[in-house]
């Protein structure tokens, strides 16, 4: 569905957009100037610029699209684009940067912008906010809730937390990041000696894409704690160690996506106008 956005998005600003892969969609899904294609190279062949979803694959094997008639993998994909034009792909991996450099294909990773990962970080941190409040019997007001990382993710989550009432921590590692953390009215923490304070925390947010929560922590947990584990794979908790535990654990992937799709779809048309911008005006 951010997809759709996107291409909805793109042909609203007078682009014109051939599609490929949604099948299982009606007409009524897409801007009357969508050239929806039969076949993949049909919507290739006519195109200076390809542009693969966010993520491109979810299973490591093929393209991401649920709408399909037909399972498209990147290697029969791109044997259909010509030589000089460009892939848009969101995170790119060895794979697809070996498969364009043997096509002669320019690849670009829009998700590797600094605008859309910015952006991207307000519905990130609303959908977590939202999973919190449907998955804990308490108001967030009021309770004790700890995030994991400063980064975009954790500077807006942290913010969003401490506007409806929460008593909010900030684990973080750099001075300058725990200097910050105090100054917005957080408590900050040491990312590294959080052993004698995790007891306390109600619910615990993670933006760190490695593991922070292992056994040692994990252990120490409030038995009802709530984890939501924002962190892209393979995310920052000790899965089956929580399972053992008995600790509920939410990894929460692509929320943009799932929880506002429209909005999702817009930061990363912007994010692409933005790139053909920089690329036309070089």
């Amino acid at each position: 569905m951010r997809q759709i956005q996107v291409i909805n998005s793109l042909a609203a600003a007078g682009h014109k957009i051939s599609v490929y892969g949604f099948e299982k969609c009606g007409e009524d899904y897409f801007h009357p100037a969508v050239n929806r294609c039969c076949c993949v190279s049909a919507a290739i062949e006519v195109a200076e610029i390809v542009i693969l979803p966010l993520p491109y694959t979810t299973n490591g094997t093929n393209i991401n699209a649920p709408f399909c008639d037909e399972e498209l993998t990147p290697e029969s994909m791109i044997a259909t684009v010509q030589k000089g034009k460009q892939l848009f792909v969101g995170k790119v991996d060895e794979r697809i940067k070996k498969l364009c450099d043997a096509h002669e294909i320019r690849c670009v990773d829009y998700f590797d912008r600094e605008e859309l990962a910015v952006r991207n970080s307000i519905p990130t941190a609303e959908g977590a906010i939202a999973v919190a409040m449907k998955e804990t019997p308490f108001t967030l007001h009021g309770s004790n809730c700890l995030c994991l990382g400063f980064g975009r993710i954790g500077k807006v989550l942290a913010k969003m937390l401490h506007g409806i009432g929460a008593n909010v921590s900030v684990a973080a590692r750099k001075p300058s990041d725990m200097s910050w953390i105090n100054a917005y009215g957080y408590t900050p923490l040491h990312i590294g000696k959080l052993d004698g304070e995790i007891v306390k925390y109600d619910v615990i947010f993670n933006t760190v894409p490695h593991q922070v929560l292992d056994f040692n922590l994990l252990s120490k947990l409030k038995k009802d704690v709530l984890v939501i584990d924002l962190a892209s794979k393979p995310g920052g908790v000790a899965f089956d160690t929580a399972r053992q535990l008995g600790i509920k654990v939410n990894w929460e992937l692509s929320l943009p996506g799932r929880v506002a799709p429209a909005t999702a779809g817009k930061i990363i048309s912007d994010t692409i106008l933005s790139i053909i911008d920089s690329l036309e005006g070089g």
